[in-house]
């Protein structure tokens, strides 16, 4: 009987797959039912819910080979691989069919401004998390929305700051080389003590990945958040941060530039000397990094609220799927 009522007011079936498991779990607070596909050994893309999460019972877990049997609403890619490969190894040409969202998480790695999305389908929505990602990606015909990041800080964890260190939080930054700053973290390392956590950051001197539902206790302790990534989407680290009242330093480029304001909830440069003078400033003067934090925790409570989060997603999702209902009808 479900299946029948109208799409504006029942609870939809989404499949997508899990890319990024913290943006995964953000999603997973809208009002609807949520597919991820899972296979053996949980490879990349196929990991399906990842410990450390409390999901709740509206995300599914499916082996891959049984996707093409669900009934499903509308498809929400997350990823080239999900768009060009993944549809075709576990969607029946059904499936295909339904309905589609894509959301690009990074701005274009190359010719920024200029790059062609590989999404070019008038009849797919393509959502970007940032406007800076959408400025930057050449969309053509394809029609776009923005969707800002939305947080839930979970324990009602508050930042403390107790310690005289800053803190990056950067997965794979030794991959991404000066794009994501790891020039600039050393650099900034030879004067002011940092400490590095994320996948992949042992290679440069730090601590190694830490676990999502420990990672908010530990890094609240921290004095400052820094940023050091000079081209980048904008992370869920920096607004999971500025949520629990933690002030973050960062490059005064890409999406940041209009995150944090100057003064307010933290500082944004492009002169490297200028943001160490201030984090040296924050580490001698802890009544001024609290002043920050609970500047950033109200630019982050209008800005980065799970609640507009999941009625910008709801929309979304209804938008696609009453577009085609009423393209079935006409």
């Amino acid at each position: 009987m479900a299946r029948d009522m109208p799409a504006a007011t029942r609870r939809l079936r989404i499949l997508t797959w899990n890319v990024h498991a913290s943006y995964l779990w953000y999603l997973s607070h809208i009002p609807h039912e949520i597919f991820v596909p899972v296979r053996d050994g949980r490879p990349k893309g196929y990991a399906g819910r990842p410990a450390g999460y409390p999901w709740p019972r509206t995300v599914h877990e499916v082996p891959a080979d049984e996707v093409a049997d669900l009934g499903l609403d509308c498809l929400l890619f997350q990823s080239r691989r999900n768009w060009s490969e993944d549809q075709h190894a576990v969607l029946s040409p059904a499936q295909r069919r339904l309905p589609k969202i894509l959301v690009e998480h990074s701005p274009p790695p190359e010719r920024p401004g200029e790059a062609r999305h590989y999404l070019d389908d008038p009849d797919t929505l393509l959502v970007h998390v940032s406007h800076f990602n959408h400025l930057m990606w050449d969309s053509a015909r394809t029609p776009t929305r923005v969707i800002e990041h939305g947080v839930r800080i979970r324990g009602g964890v508050r930042w403390s700051g107790k310690l005289d260190w800053g803190l990056v939080v950067a997965h794979n930054l030794p991959q991404g080389g000066r794009r994501l700053g790891a020039d600039l973290l050393a650099a900034v390392r030879q004067q002011v003590p940092i400490d590095l956590v994320g996948a992949g950051s042992e290679e440069l001197g730090g601590l190694g990945q830490v676990p999502h539902d420990e990672l908010l206790n530990f890094a609240a302790q921290y004095r400052f958040l820094f940023s050091p990534a000079r081209y980048v989407g904008l992370s869920l680290a920096v607004c999971e941060a500025m949520a629990m009242g933690m002030p973050v330093i960062g490059l005064a480029t890409s999406e940041l530039a209009t995150v944090v304001e100057n003064g307010v909830s933290g500082w944004v440069d492009t002169d490297l000397d200028r943001l160490i003078h201030r984090m040296s400033l924050l580490l001698d003067d802890p009544d001024e990094a609290r002043r920050l934090g609970q500047g950033a925790r109200r630019r982050a409570s209008v800005r980065f609220g799970i609640e507009r989060f999941v009625r910008d997603w709801d929309a979304a999702f209804r938008s696609v799927t009453r577009r085609r209902s009423g393209a079935k009808g006409s």
